[in-house]
């Protein structure tokens, strides 16, 4: 019986050896659940991880100030941000166009004045002495006892608080006229400030609370421009006396500009004659550098004073025209506006009435600058471009003469010349002086879709300009305006070749035309040459920026005199200035819907023509006519700006005297086409507004040279 129970213990011990073994050599396995659980705990740490990350970037950058004003509280320290001084903005000639100037906020410390009894008599007559504080209202701040900072005056000048600095600077005047004060102290804050008003508002921008640059060159350089706060820590040091320390700010960098101030203020006033003399919705001119695109001067009529950029007042022109007005403000003001005058009381009632939505609406209309973000149909400065590429690509030599009968036939569309009778044989310079839609309309069938859609990339339509100037659309925005290679069927190809049905932007269609006259070279357009440091420092320098090669210099050559050919003896003679060779192509774009007798009308000229020196490019909208078209505004006001312009700029005559009386319309009073003219017209309705019976030449009826 023992040896039985000896042999079962045995038995059994040997299957708990051989368990356990078994249970050692099992393989662990890593389950789905294990995995996915893992998983989880990983995304949770990763996302506190970034959480904790966020928020000490935000404390860090965002928060700085604020934490660090909280986090010297705690040991007793207090501090206050010393400002910095943002960058000043010159002209190329070093004239001020804007600054900051110092400005002083009067402070007093109350529980230090009236911790002794001996200093709060001194310290409220001084008071009232170098500031003109009533010594009843220091009396009543004085009433804080805890106060350590109460702000009594904002924004003092130097002249304010002069006589103060002096005393207080010097040790004999100090004992003698401030003996005993305490506790006052002048805070520096910058205001910004434009030194010539509204003169090249849109290129300048202006700057929001918290030194924010906002359009034009103040938003588009906005980081260079603003420096860094300094802190002003004060403390109990030994003795429980009050030490102060400073951390001196870091100011903005200054901007050289290449705007001439005195090429800005020609244009200017001799816009602001043009609108008085003759008006219209809107005028604006560029003038550019053709060698570097450097931009010399900007103008749109809609001006502001950026020293008060939200001043209702400059508005006031806006409610005087209609179209910039909706159908619900037109209905709402109907008795302000019924004489189409608004006079300063009625105007007075109307901003009382508009809401804060309603008037940053109106003051962005204001702040727009045309010249960079709005586009429209540029009309026949774009056959420029469809020359160019022609004779560049070998399309046309330039010998070829084209047959104008006054109208071509595309698909099922009759479209017109704006001279319907014809102008009968035309060579290629002919085509441009005459603006001969029907001349260009051959010359684009020649080329085709795929070259001139390559030329049109080439001069930049269609893209941005990438200008430094705040305000210019996005290349998706952008590509919208002009009709691709797969868009270009043949309705589209003619209508485009005149410029009608694409639309551009006066810096686009401005510095594609540099291109031209330069030699071929694409320039970048810059308004900023150099960044400077407040010493006076070289930090970064702009020179011309080449983007692409357009057209070759043997083609440059030849659109320069053709365009010459323009203004002596084509639709460009009311450009014409005695003794000067001056080039360039009119426009006249019939705005949308077609038919409503409103153009805009332009002239982009250049001179000398041999050695291009400036561009001029002058566009009016809806010039104050019955018959808009027929005024040659564009061309007018060219000839206004260059004769004041071009003398400014050491351009010196090389001509003779030039018949400046002769008018467009002399050109073609006699139609050069003597046959049968077929009677055209709009064969079937057309599913796009630009494959119209009229083009953008067309004059209701008053033939003239183009225009």
């Amino acid at each position: 019986m023992p040896r039985d129970n000896d042999r079962n213990n045995v038995e059994r011990s040997s299957r708990r050896t051989s368990k356990k073994k078994k249970v050692k050599n099992k393989r662990k396995v890593f389950t789905k659940r294990m995995r996915d659980r893992l998983k989880f705990g990983m995304l949770i740490f990763c996302v506190l991880f970034c959480v904790i990350l966020g928020k000490v970037i935000y404390f860090n950058i965002a928060k700085r100030d604020e934490y660090n004003e909280a986090l010297l509280g705690h040991k007793g320290i207090t501090s206050k941000p010393v400002p910095y001084k943002r960058g000043d903005i010159y002209d190329c000639n070093g004239s001020v166009l804007a600054t900051s100037t110092m400005m002083y906020n009067l402070i007093i410390e109350p529980a230090n004045i009236t911790e002794n009894k001996y200093t709060i008599e001194p310290t409220v007559k001084a008071l009232n002495k170098y500031f003109n504080v009533p010594e009843e209202e220091t009396y009543k701040y004085l009433e804080d006892k805890d106060s350590y900072y109460n702000v009594i005056r904002k924004k003092l000048t130097y002249d304010d608080v002069k006589a103060y600095l002096t005393d207080s600077r010097d040790p004999e005047l100090k004992k003698e006229n401030l003996k005993y004060v305490v506790g006052i102290q002048l805070e520096i804050e910058y205001k910004r400030t434009y030194p010539n008003n509204e003169l090249g508002c849109h290129m300048l921008g202006f700057v929001i609370g918290g030194n924010e640059g906002l359009g034009g060159i103040e938003g588009g350089y906005n980081s260079y421009l603003n420096g860094q706060n300094g802190r002003n820590y004060s403390y109990l040091g030994e003795g429980d006396n009050l030490v102060r320390e400073v951390e001196r700010p870091v100011n903005g960098n200054s901007l050289v500009t290449t705007i001439d101030s005195e090429a800005q203020r020609i244009v200017q006033t001799n816009c602001e004659e043009y609108m008085e003399e003759m008006g219209a919705k809107n005028i604006s001119v560029l003038v550019m550098n053709p060698k570097n695109c450097e931009i010399l001067a900007l103008y749109n009529s809609h001006q502001f004073n950026p020293n008060n950029a939200y001043d209702m007042d400059c508005c006031k022109y806006l409610f005087e025209n209609k179209d910039y007005l909706t159908k619900e403000e037109e209905e709402r003001f109907a008795g302000e506006l019924a004489d189409g005058e608004v006079t300063d009381g009625e105007y007075e009632s109307i901003v009382k009435e508009l809401s804060d939505d309603e008037r940053v609406a109106k003051l962005d209309l204001l702040w727009r600058n045309f010249v960079v973000s709005d586009s429209f149909e540029p009309g026949s400065t774009y056959k420029v471009f469809t020359v160019s590429g022609a004779l560049e690509d070998g399309v046309i030599s330039g010998d070829e003469q084209f047959y104008c009968d006054g109208y071509q036939q595309v698909a099922d569309y009759t479209i017109k010349c704006h001279n319907v009778y014809g102008h009968g044989m035309l060579t290629v310079p002919q085509a441009l002086e005459y603006s001969c839609n029907d001349a260009l309309m051959q010359i684009a069938a020649l080329e085709g879709s795929s070259t001139f859609d390559k030329y049109q990339v080439l001069f930049g339509f269609g893209q941005r300009t990438n200008v430094d100037i705040s305000g210019e659309g996005s290349d998706a925005d952008l590509s919208s305006m002009v009709y691709h290679q797969d868009g270009l069927n043949p309705v589209e190809l003619a209508t485009s070749s005149f410029g009608q049905g694409v639309t551009v932007t006066m810096m686009q269609l401005g510095t594609a035309f540099c291109s031209v006259i330069n030699g071929g070279y694409y320039y970048q357009p810059h308004i900023v040459k150099q960044i400077i440091d407040e010493d006076g420092n070289l930090i970064k320098n702009y020179d011309k920026i080449l983007v692409r090669r357009t057209i070759s210099e043997e083609t440059s050559d030849e659109m320069k005199q053709i365009l010459k050919q323009v203004v002596e003896n084509g639709t460009g003679k009311k450009a014409m200035i005695e003794g000067y060779e001056i080039g360039g192509k009119t426009g006249t774009a019939e705005k949308l819907p077609r038919g409503n007798g409103k153009y805009i009308l332009s002239f982009i000229g250049f001179s000398p023509v041999k050695d291009p020196q400036v561009v001029i490019y002058c566009v009016v909208d809806e010039p104050d006519s019955d018959n808009q078209s027929a005024t040659a505004a564009g061309t007018v006001l060219f000839n206004k700006v260059a004769e004041d312009l071009l003398p400014y700029m050491n351009i010196y005559k090389t001509g003779t005297a030039t018949d400046t009386d002769a008018t467009v319309g002399d050109e073609v009073a006699t139609p050069v086409f003597e046959g049968n003219v077929p009677e055209v017209s709009v064969a079937g309705s057309t599913p796009e507004e630009n494959a119209t019976e009229a083009t953008t030449e067309e004059s209701s009826g008053d033939t003239t040279a183009g225009e």
